[in-house]
């Protein structure tokens, strides 16, 4: 490794320096977001719920309805919800 020629070897300290700033970038953005969240979680906010919110909206319609459906059938296969026949008497979906 010690024949790398000159500026091959300033590439790579290039790139390597270059991560180094972006990684010390990202470190400080999580400690934002963190912040953000706590602020919220101040203001009576739960900080799960609003992560699966952010989570949820990063996908696209399709995926997320897909998603929820396979969910609200699990949840009606173990019991968890009513399933759209027992429902009758509430008029509200299931899903």
């Amino acid at each position: 490794m010690s024949d790398i020629q000159g500026s091959t070897r300033d590439q790579l300290r290039a790139f390597i320096e270059r991560i180094e700033r972006l990684e010390e970038e990202k470190a400080a953005l999580a400690v934002d977001i963190r912040e953000v969240y706590a602020e919220a979680k101040a203001m009576g906010f739960d900080a799960k719920t609003l992560r699966t919110v952010i989570r949820i909206r990063k996908q696209d319609d399709h995926e997320r309805q897909e998603q929820e459906a396979l969910l609200a059938t699990y949840m009606i296969a173990l019991g968890m919800v009513p399933s759209e026949e027992t429902e009758g008497a509430t008029g509200e979906a299931a899903a």
